[in-house]
């Protein structure tokens, strides 16, 4: 199995156990290194630079810091980024957050540093890992016009949104959500898993009242597709491997 998106940075002091016990079930975690508030990318590095192999790092500035519109520090992030193009699969995650946004200048300021992060990922050749929420035509739009390849990550939209967006070369990340969001359900249902990455958001979107999620519950997003879509579970797991060793170029056997 393949988380293909987790945060093992905000498990600060406790990562590197957590890292530990997700090596038993998961061939690889790609963590998406963001930049969000005091979690800075150069510091999450550092943390998880000793497991990299296992852990494939991906790095973004998250929209709910990019509404604050600070571009002194977009640049220092885009600094760091050059710096690591070569040891990085993509770009992410990067979008609009329109629930967080207080205002119109707060959402113009995500739509600016994202145009500028989708122009730095058409520049590296790399793709980007999308974060949309309330705002996922938007997002596919200004995807769609800068010509890179995305993964929608912890996809909620709807599913005419979502068959437009895997007939534009796209793909669509299940999280675990899948077990309490019906909009989630709904697209897990409806749509090819030839176009699914499988992911946890760890250490959010856990599949268990009370826990704090671990990339070992992607499992629970296979076996939620698999049950929704009426085929196996080890059909699940292989294509959505074979989905992310492909979209984020990765050197891992499936």
């Amino acid at each position: 199995m393949i988380d293909a998106h987790a945060h093992f940075e905000f498990y600060k002091r406790e990562a590197p156990r957590v890292i530990a016990e997700c090596r038993k079930d998961l061939r690889v975690v790609v963590d998406s290194i963001t930049e969000y508030r005091k979690a800075h990318v150069w510091k999450s590095w550092e943390l998880l630079r000793p497991y990299f192999g296992f852990v494939i790092p991906t790095l973004g500035y998250h929209p709910n810091e990019a509404r604050r519109g600070n571009w002194e520090k977009v640049k220092r992030v885009e600094e760091f980024i050059l710096e690591h193009k070569d040891d990085i699969v993509g770009i992410g995650e990067i979008g609009l957050d329109y629930h967080y946004a207080e205002n119109e200048r707060q959402r113009e300021n995500q739509g600016e540093i994202f145009r500028h992060f989708l122009e730095l990922a058409l520049e590296l050749k790399l793709p980007v890992v999308i974060h949309a929420r309330e705002a996922e035509r938007e997002a596919f739009e200004i995807v769609q016009r800068t010509g890179v390849r995305a993964y929608f990550h912890s996809f909620a939209g709807s599913v005419e949104l979502a068959r437009e967006i895997v007939e534009n070369g796209h793909v669509i990340g299940i999280n675990t959500g899948v077990v309490f969001i019906p909009e989630v359900k709904a697209v897990a249902k409806a749509i090819d898993v030839n176009y699914f990455l499988v992911e946890t958001d760890s250490p959010y979107m856990s599949p268990f009242k009370g826990q704090r999620n671990v990339p070992c519950n992607v499992k629970v997003a296979i076996e939620w597709i698999a049950r929704l879509q009426g085929i196996e579970f080890e059909e699940v797991e292989r294509t959505t491997e074979e989905n992310a060793v492909e979209f984020f170029a990765l050197e891992v056997r499936t």
